[in-house]
């Protein structure tokens, strides 16, 4: 038996419990009964009685039941010219007077065959108004559980109910058998109520959505605006709605309920196990539900942290040789893992995401092979772990190293590009550091059989939770709590995720929020030069952090024959071209809305200015400080631009598309740092460091500094 979730401990003093099973559970797909999967319900509930546990049924059916019998029975009192006609809906209230005693007949049958009784409730939810009616429901109740063998099956009594419209009104104390089951839930004191469904649970979208989420702890205030249900019951009354109103009220009132599937043969025992099945609806889920959720989450971390100290425990041939095992298991894995990039493309085209963001999730042929070399570079390069950057004597036999260390462990939260997931695991096994790592939705399939390949590749010393992936959203905002077990927090993607991040930790973040890259051509550039750096700049990779997204002019250049040149061939290759209020009024352009304004995409913004000094202030006003190029022969002009300019790298006639790690030679990137704490740039394996200070001595002591003479000398490492 598999262990009891601890959110399910509860169960573990339920004695009587409430099974609903919905129409969906009851029929097939064709409206005839589903003998099979209400064989199995039945032997679960037997062995349930022979457990000691009291079990009521509410079904439903009945109306399902009789509209296939009624159907028959038109059809053998109609005419060949009558059947081709359309046929009338029959009457729910109709169908129930004639499927009730044929579905409780079923339950007979099969109940007999396991030494079961049943008993039948047929009720109203006028009958409830009669407080007479309902002292004498749970006497009854009582007394037929105490034969044990015996089980009260209710159901709505649809073929004599008041409402006008069963299957619209949902006035009255209960308004279907959902409801009803939740009232009866309370009504018995039930310990426990059960409801069955065609689905697993209830899920953050349509069960159909392959981005919809299973809820296994259904919390109101965080759930009730979120959900966005799917279509009703295909045969029954409310489908998914109905049954959260019943759980949540039957949970508010104090009866712990969970929604699970009716087509599994061993749920319902599954659930009195006390295992993680289903969606859990309790009062007191708001009070340990984000908890225990923290719980494991810190448990990933955690357990990061102890596999890193495992990783730098083991020889730099060791850790050099899991790169190596890592390069050659994602080239051996090529195929599979092209399959569910695929996958994920189709599924962002189907659901209309942008151009930009569809190429950053594609692995493109030679990606693969690419990403396995740039690990055997960084591999092959000096291990960064324990480096002794300074040595000094101190005093005399007292001497002091300043070595590399690992951070910890660190937390990267990406979107879209799955390339990234590898680059960043690379460099954390170099690095010596855990990593939890949360990637973006439409990436799904892709990062997790990349992650699969590479932790395949670690061997036990180490421990494949070296490096874990967190796969809901949910669980970011409680990993940003955990400031005394993570480290460094490194979120690519979009500004609004890297602001939101930066926002709602305390944990040190480093990154850039945009890449707003610019190339200023000066009045003395090379015009062939200046042509070739531009059209690389924006066309190589449109949607990367270092495509120029504004070109800049000196006003001298202006309607020159090199610079039309440029601007058609920008045109010629499909970019979108806007025009700052100088270009735009003497080129004719449309004219930009913002300078500050990252594009992505085959788009750029142009403008004119007096000189490199308006050119720097112009980058410095509305720029990102990533990376940004000037293109001039000067070079006295050139170096005003590269000591003057505060960005994280400066260029002189070079595209900005270098401004990448392995580019670099840094083997890869983790991602790209503007700030300007810690690491600045493409940041790679020094960049996940810090700095230990080792002491040796023989014996000395400060003793308020008598005796000790400080000499401080710096020695050879």
């Amino acid at each position: 038996m598999a262990a009891v979730d601890p959110t399910r401990a509860f169960t573990n003093g339920v004695r009587r419990l409430i099974i609903k099973v919905g129409t969906a559970v009851v029929t097939r797909s064709d409206g005839r009964l589903a003998l099979g999967r209400l064989g199995a319900i039945c032997e679960q509930v037997k062995d349930l009685i022979s457990k000691g546990y009291e079990v009521i049924m509410v079904t439903s059916g009945a109306v399902g039941v009789g509209r296939q019998r009624l159907r028959y029975r038109q059809v053998l009192n109609s005419s060949i010219l009558d059947l081709q006609k359309a046929q009338k809906e029959m009457d729910g209230k109709t169908c129930a007077g004639v499927g009730q005693s044929g579905l409780m007949a079923l339950y007979e049958a099969l109940f007999n065959q396991l030494d079961v009784t049943i008993s039948q409730f047929l009720v109203t939810d006028n009958d409830f108004k009669n407080p007479d009616f309902r002292h004498q429901l749970g006497e009854t109740v009582n007394s037929l559980l105490e034969l044990r063998g015996v089980i009260p099956v209710f159901n709505e009594n649809d073929a004599i109910s008041t409402r006008k419209a069963p299957y619209e009104d949902s006035s009255g104390i209960f308004w279907d058998n959902d409801s009803l089951a939740a009232l009866l839930a309370l009504e018995l004191k039930a310990d426990l109520l059960v409801l069955l469904s065609d689905v697993d649970g209830l899920y953050s979208g349509p069960p159909s959505d392959p981005n919809s989420e299973l809820i296994h702890t259904y919390l109101r205030e965080k759930h009730q605006g979120e959900i966005t249900f799917g279509d009703k019951s295909r045969v029954g009354r409310g489908g998914m709605t109905a049954k959260v109103k019943a759980a949540v009220y039957a949970a508010s009132a104090g009866t712990p309920v969970v929604i699970t599937s009716g087509f599994v043969t061993d749920s319902i025992v599954k659930v009195l196990e006390g295992q993680k099945v289903g969606t859990l609806f309790h009062q007191d889920a708001s009070k340990w539900a984000s908890f225990t959720e923290q719980a494991t989450i810190k448990d990933m971390a955690l357990s990061a942290r102890d596999s890193s100290r495992r990783l730098q425990s083991v020889s730099s041939e060791e850790r050099k040789r899991i790169l190596m095992d890592v390069a050659d298991a994602l080239e051996k894995n090529e195929g599979v893992i092209k399959e569910e990039n695929d996958a994920d493309v189709a599924a962002a085209e189907r659901a209309g995401y942008d151009k930009a963001l569809v190429s950053r999730l594609t692995l493109k042929p030679g990606k693969i092979s690419s990403l396995a070399n740039s690990i055997r570079v960084l591999a092959n390069m000096d291990d960064p772990i324990g480096k002794i950057l300074t040595k000094t004597e101190v005093a005399d036999g007292l001497v002091l190293e300043k070595k590399s260390s690992p951070l910890g462990v660190l937390l990267i939260v990406f979107e879209s590009r799955p390339d990234a997931l590898v680059q960043i695991a690379s460099l954390a096994i170099r690095s010596g550091n855990g990593l939890l790592l949360k990637g973006g939705k439409e990436a799904m399939r892709s990062n997790a059989i990349l992650h699969k390949v590479i932790i395949g590749a670690i061997p036990d010393s180490v421990g494949e939770k070296l490096i874990g992936l967190v796969t809901s959203r949910d669980e970011i905002a409680d990993l940003l709590k955990l400031d005394d077990v993570i480290d460094l927090v490194i979120p690519r993607g979009s500004n609004k995720l890297v602001s939101q991040i930066k926002s709602s930790t305390k944990i040190p973040v480093l990154g850039h929020a945009d890449g707003i890259c610019h190339v200023y051509i000066d009045k003395s550039a090379d015009m062939k030069m200046a042509k070739q750096i531009v059209l690389d700049a924006k066309i190589d990779y449109p949607a990367a952090c270092n495509a120029m997204e504004t070109l800049l002019i000196h006003k001298s250049l202006l309607k020159s024959e090199g610079i039309n040149d440029i601007i058609l061939e920008l045109k010629t290759q499909g970019v979108a071209i806007y025009g700052g209020p100088i270009a735009s009024k003497e080129l004719g352009l449309e004219k930009a809305d913002s300078f500050h304004h990252e594009y992505n995409s085959m788009a750029c913004a142009i403008e004119f200015v007096d000189d490199v000094n308006q050119a720097i202030d112009h980058i410095h006003r509305y720029g990102s400080a990533h990376t940004d190029c000037i293109v001039t022969s000067d070079d006295e002009t050139a170096e005003i631009f590269l000591n003057q300019l505060d960005s994280a790298a400066v260029f002189h006639n070079a595209s900005t598309r270098f401004c990448d790690g392995a580019r670099f030679g840094l083997g890869a990137e983790v991602g790209i740092s503007t700030g300007r704490i810690h690491a600045r740039g493409p940041v790679g394996v020094e960049g996940l460091l810090t700095t230990r200070w080792i002491m040796k001595g023989n014996g000395q002591v400060v003793n308020g500094d008598r005796g000790v003479v400080y000499t401080h000398k710096n020695l050879p490492l």
